[in-house]
């Protein structure tokens, strides 16, 4: 702990938190023995005795806390015991009398101030155990109802928080008061650095009593970043639609990054001006090139693509702002990411591309893709399918992932961008624009190196009302620097707070790449729920039963009952043995159109909110086998293989006109995504521009992330 920064003693900390509305329980400090005994005899027994002092944090640790003192020669005896603990380096100690609170459960609530997203509330399950369990929940402050709220409910130990061996449920209301006032403290004092409240006991009846609070107190660093003037829309355009692009260093030899950005140009089809520049004036490609920048036409170019040598940059772009290029992409690696000399070269880019009204992406970066003008500038493949989902990532590697995705499942791309080294265009820009782009539906973004959590939170929570955005992270953040001497440093060692804060602005952060590009698919494809009522219909038990178990541990969608009058229709469509409930397991039972007319009584009552389909692709499972087979075509099998492939074709179509007529999600799953492509089912879910989920569990998590936006932004009942 550093000379500014000092632990407030329990008494002046309870004092302190009190102020702010948090329920402690009631406290006398003394400085004698004797004085204990009395203050514990009017108190009524039984009490707690500790030691204090100015330099005590956790007395817990070293025996100074003695708990269920019941009688006044008891109290005597322990407050003896306790002053004999006291060294030299405790300052001056004091005795504290507490009258002891009873409860079965435990919580903890805090405040840190965080290196990168600063004043944070923390809850979570309390106790001596409260490290070791990890239960916990942050959100940057200040918070709102709505985000205590929603901590609450975030307690992955419900079961805790409800009625619990004959006591009663903690009163929520009470316990997000507690939170609101923590937040309001953390913004108010600043020079609080972290706050523990562990135990927070909740009492038989459900109230919530404090019986334990540290607050730590110094100056607060400053991780604030200058926000740079916003890029124009002019200039966005230049990059993502330009008249003309300029691809600079261009090779004839196809192994170089010359050759290659100018051949996915070319050969995406690209319908505008392109150019290059070569010092031997080659033509690539059919492309003639030009030695000197200066011998190109004026004003016809909106974008140069850079594959030159880092030393020849600064004269590339002057040349090139004479030209009217207003936005560039570099490739050009040794800048931020080769050492000292490398960070100076970088920093003097963005000075030189900010002096002539360049937008510059990059450097170290792998390219920018536009599908609604066929733009495909970029070092590596692959080129993908027009849609409306926009990637912003600061790793190239994954913009490739996430195109690759897009060309497997059909669901296409708008815009991407690898940031590279991000040395002036970033995520957080990027996402801005797509919040304003009409080709976009939904923003897609990998982030890492975050060195200003609060600005980029702040920055892309401001876009997600009008245009939902799917994170992903890479690496853990550093949490809890400032905050050493405190639980809430320690459980915070993780993303937690990022995930918080995420949650906090609606932001739908995945897990995994896999999870995000579906996701992103998903908010592309599908209309948003308007609750979280879902029927799963299945041709197979046992998937019915996997899926409906991933709706359970979601935690927000419910595996709804069947309303009687739905059961009493669907009755009429399938055999005495189908399930009878939800999910709607077909048994088996199906003929010619009972999945349609099954899908389509589910959908449209107003009981159900969404829907998943397992066991797309079993009919035109077998018909591949029987073409595979020797027997093929003779003995009826032709005819059977095309009536197979055409009921499960009919069957995708099918939940594409539901969701147009019904406006509900209607989520499709079969393992044969992935397993056979080919199969007609999957290739119809495709053709329709929808998303066919690999596992009923992926698709319960994407539904998840759809329905916790519509919440968010009010869409949902």
């Amino acid at each position: 702990m550093s000379r500014t920064q000092r632990t407030l003693s329990e008494f002046d900390s309870r004092e302190l938190l009190g102020s702010c509305g948090i329920p402690f329980a009631g406290q006398e400090r003394v400085l004698s023995a004797n004085e204990a005994a009395k203050a514990a005899t009017k108190m009524g027994f039984p009490v707690v005795v500790k030691l204090g002092g100015e330099n005590i944090a956790h007395k817990t640790e070293r025996g100074l806390v003695r708990l269920g003192v019941s009688s006044e020669s008891e109290c005597l005896k322990a407050a003896q015991e306790l002053l004999s603990k006291a060294t030299t380096k405790d300052g001056a100690v004091h005795l504290l009398i507490s009258k002891m609170v009873f409860g079965a459960r435990e919580l903890i609530a805090g405040v840190l101030v965080d290196p990168q997203f600063g004043p944070t509330v923390m809850l979570g399950v309390g106790g001596v155990l409260t490290e070791a369990i990890g239960d916990v929940v942050f959100r940057p402050a200040p918070l709102q109802a709505a985000d205590a709220d929603a901590m609450i409910r975030q307690i992955r130990s419900q079961k805790l928080l409800a009625e619990f061996r004959g006591e009663a449920g903690v009163n929520r209301q009470q316990l997000a008061s507690i939170l609101m006032g923590l937040s309001d403290i953390a913004c108010i004092r600043q020079d609080i650095l972290s706050i523990d409240i562990n135990p927070l006991i909740i009492e038989s009846n459900g109230s919530v009593v404090a019986v334990d609070g540290l607050v730590e107190i110094g100056a607060r660093q400053n991780s604030g970043t200058v926000r740079r003037t916003a890029f124009t829309n002019q200039q966005f355009m230049a990059l993502f639609e330009p008249r003309g692009v300029l691809v600079a260093g261009a090779s004839s030899h196809p192994g170089k990054f010359g050759f290659v950005s100018l051949h996915n140009i070319l050969a995406s089809g690209y319908a505008g001006a392109v150019f290059g520049t070569n010092l031997q004036g080659e033509e690539v490609l059919g492309i003639t090139t030009v030695a000197d920048i200066a011998a190109l036409p004026d004003d016809g170019i909106d974008l140069v693509f850079v594959c030159t040598p880092a030393s020849a940059n600064l004269d590339l772009l002057r040349a090139c702002a004479n030209k009217g290029v207003k936005a560039a992409f570099l490739t050009s690696a040794g800048y931020g990411e080769a050492g000292e000399q490398g960070r100076f070269d970088e920093a003097e880019l963005v000075r030189v591309a900010d002096e002539l009204g360049i937008l510059l992406a990059g450097p170290n970066g792998q390219g920018v893709v536009s599908t609604p003008v066929n733009l495909c500038a970029q070092i590596v493949a692959p080129y993908p399918p027009r849609g409306s989902i926009s990637v912003a990532s600061q790793s190239g590697n994954f913009v490739s992932s996430f195109l690759n995705y897009a060309r497997q499942t059909g669901v296409g791309i708008s815009r991407a961008v690898s940031a590279g080294n991000a040395a002036c265009l970033g995520v957080a820009d990027l996402l801005e624009f797509y919040a304003t782009d009409t080709e976009t539906k939904v923003s897609l973004a990998y982030v890492e190196g975050i060195t200003d959590g609060r600005e980029l939170m702040n920055r892309i929570g401001a876009t997600v009302r009008t245009t939902p955005v799917v994170l992903v992270k890479g690496g853990s953040t550093q949490m809890g620097a400032m905050a050493a001497a405190s639980h809430t440093g320690a459980l915070a060692a993780d993303d937690a707070v990022f995930d918080g804060a995420c949650r906090q602005w609606g932001i739908s952060r995945a897990a995994t790449v896999e999870e995000a590009f579906e996701a992103a698919a998903t908010f592309a494809t599908q209309p948003l729920p308007r609750g979280p009522r879902v029927v799963v219909l299945t041709t197979a038990g046992g998937w019915g039963v996997v899926t409906a178990d991933a709706i359970a541990r979601d935690g927000l969608l419910v595996l709804t009952d069947l309303a009687d009058d739905l059961k009493d229709a669907i009755d009429k469509k399938l055999p005495p043995r189908w399930s009878k409930n939800n999910p709607v397991d077909c048994a088996g039972g199906e003929i010619r159109d009972t999945i349609p007319e099954v899908m389509e009584l589910i959908a449209r009552h107003d009981s159900v909110d969404a829907v998943i389909y397992l066991g797309l692709g079993i009919q035109a499972n077998q018909a591949r086998l029987m073409r595979e087979g020797s027997f093929y075509p003779d003995h009826g099998l032709e005819r059977i293989v095309t009536y197979h492939e055409r009921q499960d074709a009919r069957f995708a179509q099918a939940a594409h006109d539901l969701i147009i007529a019904v406006n509900k999600p209607i989520l499709v799953a079969t393992e044969l995504a992935v397993a056979d492509p080919g199969n007609s089912g999957v290739v119809t879910v495709k053709n329709t521009g929808h998303l066919c989920y690999a596992s009923g569990n992926r698709a319960v998590t994407a539904l998840g992330h759809l329905y916790r936006y519509a919440v968010f932004v009010g869409e949902s009942r």
